[in-house]
């Protein structure tokens, strides 16, 4: 059984920072791509960043392009979100998500596995 467990969210300043980390646990972690969804109140869910296995190739949301880094661990089966000058609008729960495929997808139906999400409030 695939786990995803995410932590890191809280409640941040605009301007300020956060570190989500999700780690993988139930299927080999270093053949697959990751990704990073987030859902606003009220709003659908949207892609913001993904990973490939080796970590060379990453996409991003424009909206969090240049502010947003996706990264991981091959070693600690853990994926990433470094995400800094937060807006109010990046205020969301925040997803980790895997796809069984080592292409980069940024549609959520690619993707199998899903965290329980983690809140992130950015206050002006």
């Amino acid at each position: 059984q695939v786990k995803l467990v995410e932590s890191g969210g809280g409640v941040v300043q605009t301007g300020g920072s956060l570190r989500l980390s999700c780690v993988q646990s139930g299927r080999f972690f270093t053949p697959y791509s990751m990704g990073w969804f987030r859902q606003a109140p009220g709003k659908e869910r949207e892609f913001v960043a993904a990973i490939s296995p080796s970590g060379g190739t990453t996409k991003y949301t424009e909206s969090v392009q240049g502010r947003f880094t996706i990264s991981r661990d091959n070693v600690k089966n853990t994926v990433y979100l470094q995400m800094d000058s937060l807006k109010p609008e990046d205020t969301a729960v925040y997803y980790c998500a895997g796809p069984p495929y080592s292409d980069v997808k940024v549609s959520e139906k690619y993707y199998d596995y899903w965290g329980q999400g983690t809140q992130v409030t950015v206050t002006t």
